[in-house]
């Protein structure tokens, strides 16, 4: 039996903020977004695919589904490749009932804990940063054609904002099999003070990092994520703009568990909640 002052320490979790906003040049949000006190993500419907609204609302909501059960904590990388294999496997399914959605597909960025651990989840060119210390790092890297192409020398990192084709990736959630085995998982041990940043590209393909970082630094969670997406409107974003703050506390210090949910996701009829 452990003595008072040998205590096991608290897990951690996190306390979320999140924001997310069509942008003035989209008729419509193809982002989707979940939070919770022990996981997080953001699902972009990939642009030009049938139904990208459809795909990452899909997606986002049957995985919010299967987290229920344990109030978003996951027990370990296995479970959380299962359950993302099932919720790809939802988009065939959706489109062998319905045709016309054949074709959508979406990126995935998520931060899921164990409370011991934080599990990085990606793919496609949604993106994770961790702030820590007062720098920001790039954590995920991007499932992308010029991505490719920097990593081979062909194309300079301070062209990839103007190159044509920036916006083509080359893995993502479309419910192929293969689709859910690409998904890179990484983990690393959590760490109160972290602060993280979870962010569809309408952010990070418009906003400086040097901008995102001073956004990101400071105030509450939900205010940093109200700051990121003034920044993107700023710098007006071309795209849908869709984020999410999460700062790692002592679970005791989350709040209780309540799931939220935003842009697509919160606007699909399989989800009774709002914004």
């Amino acid at each position: 039996m452990l003595a008072p002052n040998d205590a096991a320490p608290a897990p951690l979790g996190f306390v979320t903020g999140h924001a997310s906003a069509t942008g003035v040049h989209r008729e419509g949000n193809e982002d989707s977004v979940y939070t919770s006190p022990w996981s997080a993500f953001v699902a972009d419907g990939v642009g030009g695919h049938a139904a990208g609204e459809v795909a990452s609302a899909t997606v986002t909501i049957r995985l919010a589904a299967m987290l229920d059960a344990t109030e978003g904590r996951i027990s370990g990388e296995e479970r959380l490749r299962e359950l993302i294999a099932v919720a790809n496997a939802d988009l065939a399914l959706r489109a062998r009932f319905d045709p016309s959605l054949d074709g959508m597909a979406t990126t995935l960025v998520g931060l899921f804990s164990d409370g011991k651990q934080t599990f990085v989840a990606h793919t496609g060119d949604s993106r994770a940063y961790r702030l820590r210390s007062g720098k920001l790092e790039l954590v995920t890297r991007d499932d992308s054609l010029v991505q490719e192409l920097v990593s081979s020398g062909a194309l300079q990192e301070a062209d990839v904002r103007r190159h044509p084709l920036r916006s083509v990736v080359t893995h993502v959630l479309g419910g192929a099999a293969d689709d859910a085995r690409a998904v890179h998982l990484t983990a690393a041990p959590a760490r109160r003070g972290d602060r993280w940043l979870l962010a569809s590209d309408g952010l990070t393909d418009y906003v400086p990092p040097p901008v995102i970082a001073d956004a990101l630094t400071g105030g509450t969670a939900q205010e940093a994520a109200e700051r990121l997406l003034a920044e993107a409107l700023r710098y007006d974003a071309r795209d849908n703009v869709s984020v999410v703050v999460a700062d790692v506390v002592s679970h005791r210090e989350a709040p209780a568990y309540s799931p939220a949910f935003g842009g697509s996701a919160a606007a699909d009829p399989a989800s009774s909640r709002e914004l």
